[in-house]
């Protein structure tokens, strides 16, 4: 069952690439983490970065949404990285077989396909029609077959969204729409987020929303129309600062779990599916599942 057909609380990770390439000491060309799937060494660093964020849905009694590791691997990305086409496919296949493993454990376990955007997470030059992003998209979420469903991560425009629950609707795949915003809660490109999810809505209608890549307080006050209903999860940064900062930053800003576990709480949302975004770690998506089930108890 998706999430947002239950009232179940549903976890899934951190900011992987951020734990990745800070916590691991990893490179990650183009914050792409899809490379590790290629080799054993690889795979291992991924089952570690993913079995205690399992094991805590477990010891909540929660469900788990497991999305793969391909952020990146999407065809614009995977040719700058030297990939073609065909590896890509087998990438993509490979990490949803990797969730697989963590349903094999603990069978709360939903696998979605990670798609990213096409262009930059934070400052998108190359804006594509609905079109031309179901046809890029497609790609990808083609070789998703097996998996539950394809959640997009980090939008930053109506647009490309409209054409990844198309793809997705055409694969027989549900689709979940997660929107970025700046500090004024609007996305990069300027839209408003409930404008955005009332356009995707009228051409698409994807399975339900969410916010990530940003601090809780560059969005709770923009929280405040009937179309807030449709935002079930977020994913959030641990860090308060824009995106224009935290591309200029050389350390991790990790934050503080506990008051972003506390804003969590005070959101104006129907949440049951979270995690976080850059910055956070197990330790974060702890605090938050912790602060959610005290407040369902209250």
């Amino acid at each position: 069952m998706l999430p947002h057909l239950s009232d179940d609380l549903y976890l899934t990770d951190g900011g992987i690439e951020t734990v990745l390439i800070f916590d691991e000491g990893l490179d990650l060309p183009l914050f792409a983490a899809f490379p590790l799937l290629e080799h054993e060494e690889g795979l291992a660093v991924l089952r570690r970065y993913y079995t205690p964020f399992v094991e805590l849905a477990a010891a909540h009694d929660a469900g788990f949404v497991a999305e793969t590791p391909t952020w990146r691997a999407s065809p614009r990305w995977a040719k700058e990285l030297g990939y073609s086409n065909a590896q890509l496919d087998q990438l993509n296949r490979r990490a949803v077989e990797l969730m697989a493993e963590l349903r094999e454990r603990y069978p709360r376990v939903l696998i979605s396909g990670c798609v990213g955007p096409s262009d930059d997470g934070y400052n998108p030059t190359a804006l594509l029609t609905a079109e031309e992003a179901e046809a890029y998209h497609a790609v990808q979420i083609g070789s998703f077959a097996a998996a539950d469903m394809v959640t997009a991560i980090t939008m930053t425009y109506a647009a490309e969204a409209i054409g990844i629950v198309r793809a997705a609707a055409r694969a027989g795949l549900p689709a979940v729409i997660s929107f970025t915003v700046e500090t004024d809660g609007r996305l990069p490109s300027g839209q408003a987020l409930g404008d955005a999810i009332a356009e995707v809505d009228a051409a698409a209608w994807p399975a339900y929303y969410m916010v990530n890549c940003a601090h809780p307080t560059h969005f709770e006050a923009v929280l405040d129309g009937p179309w807030a209903s449709r935002v079930r999860g977020v994913r959030a940064n641990a860090s308060t600062l824009s995106h224009a900062e935290l591309d200029e930053a050389e350390e991790l800003d990790a934050g503080d779990p506990a008051d972003l576990a506390a804003r969590y709480a005070t959101l104006p949302l129907t949440l049951n599916v979270v995690g976080g975004c850059c910055g956070t770690d197990v330790r974060h998506v702890a605090a938050i599942a912790d602060e959610l089930k005290g407040a369902r108890h209250v």
